[in-house]
């Protein structure tokens, strides 16, 4: 059965997201190898993540962003989140 274009760039949007939270798992395993605090590595990630979003989006796309990833932590889907990636 084809699948259609949407399917096909959700397919590719989903393995991007995949890889990302790969990379960043990894980059995250290092930093508390390193000895690095959660805490600290989470405002670096946040603030090199935003930064990027408004150079490339701008900020009312980073502010939606944020809105969104605030109603998900207000909803709990980030809890016990080490086990449900």
């Amino acid at each position: 059965m084809a699948r259609s274009l949407g399917e096909i760039d959700a397919l590719i949007r989903e393995e991007k997201r995949l890889t990302a939270l790969e990379s960043q798992t990894e980059a995250w395993a290092d930093g508390i190898a390193s000895g690095i605090e959660p805490e600290i590595m989470a405002e670096a990630a946040l603030a090199t993540a935003i930064g990027e979003l408004v150079r490339e989006a701008g900020a009312d796309a980073a502010l939606a962003m944020l809105e969104r990833m605030r109603e998900r932590v207000v909803a709990g889907e980030f809890d016990g989140y080490r086990t449900r990636h």
